[in-house]
């Protein structure tokens, strides 16, 4: 499936366990087309935890995507006014942010 000028606003939260699997989901996405931004939550962005410093994740996803993270409220603003994304996908999505 073409992902071809797809953009992609990748909000992650704080399940810190899953955040290798996600990265590896979102290489799939950039693989096949698609522009990924990450947007880390303030806990993810944040919190070190035994599955890593929170500064290595934001510069590892940043180096995977090509984009610069959207880190507070002011900076997430304008995603819905500006249609700045295509999808929003919530990753990891456990039970606490539903």
């Amino acid at each position: 499936m073409s992902l071809n000028g797809v953009k992609i606003g990748l909000a992650i939260t704080g399940s810190f366990c899953t955040f290798e699997k996600v990265y590896k989901e979102v290489e799939k996405l950039i693989d096949s087309g698609a522009k990924v931004t990450p947007i880390f939550s303030y806990n993810a962005a944040s919190i070190d935890s035994r599955f890593g410093k929170a500064g290595d994740w934001i510069d590892k996803f940043e180096a995977l995507t090509g984009s610069k993270s959207i880190m507070t409220i002011a900076e997430a603003e304008p995603i819905g006014p500006k249609s700045m994304f295509n999808i929003l996908l919530l990753a990891p999505c456990t039970g606490n942010p539903t």
